[in-house]
Parts: C-alpha cells; sequence; structure tokens
C-alpha cells in the first residue's frame, strides 16, 4: 500500500516485524518534497516508533483480525479479555497493554487485534467513561472559573479536571490523551 493511504489500526510488516499504526500524519514543508510521517507499535516488544516515508513509498500491509471482546480483569501480569460469542479467554501482558489497562474498567467492551490466533493488541474506543475514585473537595462557585484539580479515577488514571468535580461522578475522558471531555 502507498504510504499516502495509511491510515491508524492498519497492520504492517516494519522491518521484518509485525506492528500496529497509531498515527499518520501528511506533511508538506514550504521547500521541501512531501513526506508521511507514521507513528507504529511494535507487536511483540510494545515499542512505540516512528518512521518517514516519502509520499511515493510502499508499505507492506498484514491482515489483522478484529475481535470484539470484553475486558474481565488485570492482575500483576496481564489483562484478561472473553469473546462474547464462545466464551474463550485471552490474555494479554501488560507489557504489551502499556497505559491501555488505565482506561478500562472491567466489563467494558473493546476490539482486540489478531495475527493468525495470537492477540496482539486492544483498539480503544475514542473516549471512555471512568467514575472518579478519589480527588479533592469541589470547590464552591468554581463554575464561572478557570480552577482544575486533580483527580485519581476507578482505574488509577491521573487527570485533570474542573474545580466542580466531586468523587462518585462518572466522567467522559479522551482516550488520545488522556483529557477530561466532559461529565458522562
Amino acid at each position: 500500500m502507498k504510504a499516502t493511504d495509511l491510515r491508524p489500526g492498519l497492520g504492517i510488516n516494519m522491518d521484518g516485524k509485525i506492528s500496529v499504526l497509531t498515527g499518520v500524519e501528511h506533511r508538506t514543508p514550504g521547500n521541501l518534497r512531501a513526506f508521511v510521517q507514521i507513528k507504529y507499535k511494535e507487536v511483540l516488544t510494545g515499542k512505540s516508533l516512528e518512521r518517514r516515508l516519502g509520499s511515493g513509498d510502499t508499505v507492506d500491509v498484514v491482515d489483522l483480525d478484529r475481535r470484539p471482546m470484553e475486558f474481565l480483569f488485570a492482575d500483576m501480569n496481564s489483562g484478561t479479555f472473553m469473546d462474547s460469542e464462545n466464551y474463550e479467554q485471552v490474555e494479554l501482558s501488560r507489557e504489551m497493554l502499556g497505559d491501555t489497562l488505565l482506561y478500562l474498567p472491567p466489563n467494558t467492551h473493546v476490539t482486540v487485534l489478531f495475527y493468525g490466533e495470537k492477540a496482539l493488541t486492544v483498539e480503544l474506543p475514542p473516549a471512555v467513561e471512568l467514575t472518579v475514585a478519589d480527588c479533592p473537595p469541589a470547590v464552591k462557585n468554581a463554575t464561572a472559573t478557570n480552577q482544575t484539580k486533580d483527580a485519581e479515577m476507578e482505574t488509577g488514571l491521573k487527570i485533570t479536571v474542573p474545580a466542580f468535580i466531586t468523587i462518585g461522578e462518572k466522567l467522559k475522558i479522551s482516550t488520545v490523551d488522556g483529557s477530561y471531555l466532559g461529565r458522562a
């Protein structure tokens, strides 16, 4: 596939290693030729890498199987996911999942990417709903100001929220940058 046709979520074979594209950006500097900057995550090592490709370069695309699964729980070493159709369970190591577990409360439905029969990684939705587990008390009359405070979500994710948020509220959180999007 041509570099200009790439999009996030595709499986690629980069330097003989199966990877998943996490970002694609087309750049056209004023006095240089156009190029495509890609960000990808190696599946086996979990390393995130970047590479610059010419707009005419080709990349070997790998067909990845996407299966809807339910996140059950995480332990010290891995996260466990269950296929809703046949109830098969799959474990993915914490190294492969990285910060993904911070956005997954139990019983969340996600898409797991497979290459053959091997589970590779998890595709998160653009935003998730999490409950505030701990934060300083709400500030009265803080709705009209830009005051913020730190809060810890039920999964351990730490984010910055407006001062009027209280413990127990459900919030919508971006999985792209971990930012507060609003109340759920």
